[in-house]
């Protein structure tokens, strides 16, 4: 199938997140068309669940079995549509503020067990590699920007081989607030010393992030969002798969990095890609 993109012209005009903010998605949106065209990117930033990794309905299927902990019972399908946000953010939006002052901190705690029982099943996307590779052929930083929890990470890094191919990559502990916050791509920015980045994402929430530090995003349907719902959040392109978006690199923002990029990341990385312990 041939890749569904567009250069964004706007939808809704405005989105609320988790916090009760608004974010202005025409805005976004314009900022992001001005930026893939005015500077050159040199880093790319890729998330990793539900972009290189099908794990988006097994963190589905985790939540829903958490939240029947408390016997609270909520849509799958509602549940999905925040995968994507850090659980800090997550239960708040999909449950309220009640339930995250009586259970938050417990209903973490009781998803990521049930999401251990589960990550066996994950597998990586057709193409998860092959696009890297890529990608990082053409002259890019790589930095693969997840804040999910280290095991987890690094559980699905080794799926495909991804420390073999990043300059450097994230995890929950690098981040004080999760997505639709734009921490976690400054920081992946920040590690490989990038002067503009550009984001591959699955979800809403990458999209909301990245154009809230003018990064623009070429989305992905791996992660089960609509066409119009990454449009409306921001995307600049969108794809059906990572194949697609591989085959079509020379009509995106990937095509060719910024003429003075710093080619010897590796030293970056040796000294900041690996994360603090886990936490948790």
């Amino acid at each position: 199938m041939a890749p569904v993109s567009t250069a964004v012209m706007g939808g809704a005009s405005c989105a609320t997140c988790a916090d009760g903010s608004s974010v202005g998605l025409v805005d976004s949106c314009e900022r992001q068309l001005r930026g893939s065209h005015t500077s050159m990117a040199d880093t790319a930033i890729f998330d990793v669940d539900g972009t290189l990794v099908d794990s988006n309905y097994q963190h589905a299927l985790a939540w829903f079995r958490a939240f029947r902990r408390f016997d609270i019972t909520l849509p799958i399908w509602h549940l999905h549509r925040g995968i994507g946000m850090g659980g800090d953010t997550f239960v708040p939006h999909v449950a309220g503020e009640q339930v995250e002052r009586a259970h938050g901190d417990a209903l973490r705690n009781a998803w990521s067990e049930e999401f251990d029982e589960l990550i066996g099943e994950v597998q990586p996307f057709e193409g998860a590699r092959s696009l890297l590779e890529a990608v990082k052929g053409r002259g890019f930083r790589l930095v693969l920007a997840s804040s999910g929890k280290s095991r987890h990470v690094e559980a699905f890094l080794d799926l495909f081989g991804g420390t073999e191919l990043a300059d450097a990559w994230t995890t929950s502990d690098d981040a004080g607030k999760s997505k639709p916050a734009p921490d976690i791509v400054e920081v992946a920015l920040a590690r490989v010393g990038g002067g503009q980045g550009v984001m591959i994402g699955d979800s809403t929430w990458d999209c909301i992030a990245a154009g809230k530090v003018d990064i623009p995003t070429l989305a992905v349907r791996t992660g089960g969002f609509a066409v119009t719902e990454l449009q409306d959040a921001g995307a600049l392109r969108v794809f059906e798969s990572l194949t697609d978006l591989r085959d079509d690199l020379d009509s995106t923002p990937l095509a060719h990095p910024t003429p003075d990029a710093t080619r010897d990341t590796r030293s970056v990385s040796a000294s900041s890609s690996a994360s603090p312990p886990d936490r948790s």
